[in-house]
């Protein structure tokens, strides 16, 4: 398996779970990976599997929600393998909390390793990849943007991703660099804190399909790593049942209103909105 020879990629958030697997699966297709993540052990482990196998990868401790870290990712694939492809833009934390339970410090860490690690490690890679006129960037957002009791700050964090990915492949058409979105389910410590948990989805209830190992997941994001994805601004979901384009949010067909008009016509204009869904 050799379609992505010659090729270089960060992984964050690589030292087990999903980045893990994301980062194995890259390697077992011919590319040269560099591993990012908080913990020493979980790097050193990715490495020695991604080696164990015959790949090559370098390990960057670090957090993303360092700028320094960030800013090295892409220097260390250039400076260790000669080059630098892309990005998987994965490493994030778990927040189960209600809101009237927050407190600052827990808010301050989430946001900045969820939303200002994601903003660090893109926008490097962006001016390396934007520079050279090829690569490719995966953001790794969550389902729990579109509403998931106990997890709404979280949610919102992803949300962020999410919007990163749009704002990005608009930013970047006409480059040669494809920023997708990947929305993934998976067995990894993340969705084991939240087992049994209530899977409300606005005033919905949905069915949740029981979470596939990161194995199973890890193919998709080699493909949208690939040559061979040759779209930009998609998000997908893969909850190991099936593979879904996410849409975005868009304006609907709208009920007109000309100019200022009484409080009466405003509520009836919703109305008859509401009537639609």
């Amino acid at each position: 398996m050799n379609e992505l020879a010659g090729k270089t990629y960060v992984v964050t958030g690589a030292g087990g779970g999903l980045g893990r697997a994301y980062a194995v699966e890259l390697a077992a297709y011919g590319a040269a990976v560099v591993v990012n993540d908080i913990s020493d052990a979980g790097c050193r482990e990715t490495v020695r599997l991604i080696g164990a196998d015959g790949g090559r990868a370098v390990a960057v401790v670090g957090s993303v929600a360092e700028w320094a870290v960030a800013e090295s990712l892409p220097r260390t694939a250039a400076e260790a393998f000669g080059r630098f492809d892309g990005l998987v833009n994965n490493a994030g934390v778990i927040h189960d909390r209600l809101p009237w339970e927050e407190d600052e410090s827990s808010l301050r860490r989430i946001v900045e390793v969820n939303v200002l690690g994601a903003l660090f490690c893109g926008v490097n890679a962006l001016k390396a990849l934007v520079e050279q006129g090829s690569g490719a960037i995966v953001n790794v957002t969550s389902g729990s943007l579109l509403g998931l009791a106990g997890v709404s700050t979280y949610g919102a964090t992803k949300g962020a991703v999410a919007s990163l990915t749009y704002g990005w492949a608009v930013e970047t058409a006409g480059t040669g660099v494809r920023v997708n979105g990947l929305m993934p389910r998976g067995q990894t410590r993340m969705t084991a804190e939240r087992s049994g948990k209530d899977t409300s989805l606005g005033a919905s209830k949905v069915a949740v399909p029981a979470s596939p190992s990161p194995e199973v997941i890890a193919p998709l994001v080699v493909y949208l790593m690939s040559d061979a994805a040759g779209f930009s601004g998609r998000i997908i979901r893969h909850d190991g049942q099936q593979i879904t384009f996410v849409d975005p949010m868009a304006w609907q067909s709208g009920v007109a209103i000309p100019g200022k008009v009484p409080l009466k016509e405003v509520a009836a204009a919703v109305a008859e909105l509401e009537s639609r869904r």
